[in-house]
């Protein structure tokens, strides 16, 4: 039997430049988001918008979840230690799940929020124009970052930066629910202004569950997926004096996989010549697959 010893991806997982490319991102979605969330705040309470207000709330819980990803970046690149000799990360899964929860609180606030300006609604005041145009910059400004910050997550493969990227969509979504409430209610039809606000509450729960979902899911060592696993297959079988493969299981922790795999050789092999086939099936996987460790047992054939 041959068990190979945990090593890092040093490809990916610990490049300078993809931790370097993570905290630049990260740090330009928190200024954006922190002149978004006085902006919107500020001018729907003077505008008497609700959608405005509830809009910049979310742009308050992006500010939060921004800090979040910062501390998951920093604790997940650490190396491996005694009590984690796989490393930490799965601090961003982690992350990735106070994100949702996040979420979902604030959008069950904002559905409250909603359900009640519309239960009452000569209570619902006529909105400032000014209103308007901050949900239209804010639109734009979203619309912006999400392409900005997918653009980063992909290049550094990082789940925790595509989910954080996705979640700056949902909102330039949602300003553009808010931007047509508030044109309604400019309109005339005032009650378009707690309705948009009540759609983007719904929006903001939606995805709050869908990032809780996920990030149970990978906590809970959720395989990778069928095309991955396929693909790291077809890389074990390539390797020269590899006879078959089988039990071969993988499982997530943080962007990173783990696997254990069974190798058929040749039996006439010596113990050597067999150690020298795993220990290349090691290597290769290591090198051309986000794997941060292989453990191997050969069976002879």
């Amino acid at each position: 039997m041959e068990v190979k010893d945990l090593r890092e991806f040093d490809e990916d997982q610990e490049h300078p430049e993809r931790e370097r490319a993570a905290k630049r991102s990260t740090w330009v979605s928190v200024a954006v988001n922190l002149v978004l969330t006085v902006a919107q705040v500020v001018v729907g309470v003077m505008a008497a918008s609700q959608a405005l207000v509830a809009d910049g709330i979310h742009s308050l819980s992006d500010l939060a979840a921004d800090f979040v990803v910062l501390l998951a970046l920093k604790h997940s690149r650490k190396a491996p230690d005694a009590d984690h000799p796989y490393g930490h990360q799965r601090y961003e899964n982690a992350a990735s799940l106070v994100v949702g929860a996040l979420l979902l609180a604030v959008g069950v606030g904002m559905l409250w929020s909603a359900g009640a300006k519309l239960m009452a609604p000569a209570s619902v005041a006529s909105v400032n124009p000014i209103a308007l145009w901050v949900a239209l910059f804010t639109l734009v400004a979203k619309e912006g970052l999400f392409r900005y910050m997918l653009a980063v997550a992909q290049r550094v493969r990082s789940s925790l930066l595509v989910a954080n990227a996705w979640h700056a969509r949902s909102d330039a979504a949602s300003s553009l629910v808010v931007a047509v409430g508030i044109g309604g209610n400019l309109l005339g039809f005032g009650l378009l202004d707690p309705i948009a606000a009540l759609v983007v509450g719904l929006m903001v729960v939606k995805m709050g569950w869908d990032f809780v979902w996920d990030a149970l899911h990978d906590l809970t060592d959720r395989a990778a997926s069928e095309e991955e696993t396929h693909a790291i297959e077809q890389e074990i079988r390539a390797v020269p004096g590899v006879q078959g493969v089988h039990d071969l299981r993988t499982r997530k922790t943080g962007d990173m996989i783990l696997i254990d795999v069974h190798l058929e050789i040749d039996g006439a092999l010596s113990v050597r010549e067999g150690h020298a086939i795993a220990d290349e099936v090691h290597a290769r996987v290591m090198a051309r697959h986000p794997v941060l460790n292989v453990l191997t047992h050969v069976d002879p054939v």
